[in-house]
């Protein structure tokens, strides 16, 4: 049985898994309703990153700049393809090795340029070479995704276009857990971190939809940190920086019911009915 299995996880399990297969995460929700909303009554959530290998990525022409800090932003992109119903494993490792080759290809790059991709389906894929690596020991390897900023942001490609299409919950649903991983790896503010393409450079990306829940992906990842640091020392877990403490962030609004932001494939309300 495995600690996650158990309804609880360690230290090195919170932050690695076998080496080549990429990262298991577990992360407890906010209460029951949202369990259930995504499937289940169980209030773990498990958040798994396909490592290159599984996706089988091109070996990159030159190997990544890794700087010895962390990022201080996480920028959120869409990929402006288009919006399949195939949400499966099989596509997102397609997807990957399609963004790959039109990066290094079409764009003459060394290598896939975001460091994190997400597939319609809610499947999280690492990007540019050695990006978990470098988030597991807190370090920042400089991806190709935003102009001018590539040396303190780290990317993340959600799989879409959404200047009008609403958001796949399953896409949502990772995105906000691939946040809240972050957040905490990094000792981010998600109210400063999370930040969209057009932030940084004249570009339509996110999109008007993916860049208007932005908002709420903030305060969402916000009341997650503040769970997860109560949890991991109930469990048998010291946080992940013992010597640093999650941010005493704003206490933000109460939920939305729903949330005011296109995002299909949700139950109809809390209770399902």
């Amino acid at each position: 049985m495995t600690a996650c299995s158990q309804g609880w996880i360690s230290r090195r399990t919170f932050l690695s898994s076998a080496a080549g297969t990429g990262l298991i995460m577990a992360f407890p929700l906010v209460d029951q309703a949202e369990a259930a909303e995504r499937g289940g009554g169980d209030t773990r959530r498990l958040l798994r990153v396909h490592a290159r290998e599984q996706w089988d990525a091109r070996p990159p022409r030159q190997r990544a700049q890794i700087l010895n800090r962390p990022p201080n932003r996480i920028v959120i992109h869409h990929t402006a393809t288009a919006n399949t119903k195939d949400y499966s494993l099989e596509h997102a490792y397609r997807l990957s090795r399609l963004l790959q080759r039109f990066h290094m290809e079409r764009n003459g790059w060394d290598d896939i340029g975001e460091q994190l991709t997400i597939s319609r389906g809610g499947h999280v894929m690492e990007g540019r070479n050695h990006t978990l690596a470098a988030i597991k020991s807190g370090r920042h390897v400089v991806g190709a995704q935003v102009r001018g900023h590539n040396h303190h942001t780290i990317g993340i490609e959600s799989e879409g276009t959404y200047s009008n299409a609403p958001i796949p919950a399953p896409l949502w649903y990772s995105l906000v857990d691939t946040c809240v991983w972050l957040c905490h790896a990094y000792d981010l503010n998600p109210f400063l971190a999370i930040r969209g393409h057009r932030d940084f450079n004249a570009t339509e990306c996110p999109g008007d939809v993916l860049y208007a829940a932005l908002p709420y992906l903030r305060k969402e990842v916000a009341r997650r940190l503040r769970r997860l640091n109560k949890w991991l020392p109930a469990h048998g877990t010291r946080p992940i920086r013992p010597n640093i403490k999650v941010p005493a962030f704003p206490k933000p609004p109460p939920p939305p019911k729903p949330p005011k932001i296109p995002i299909v494939g949700r139950t109809k309300n809390r209770t399902g009915r």
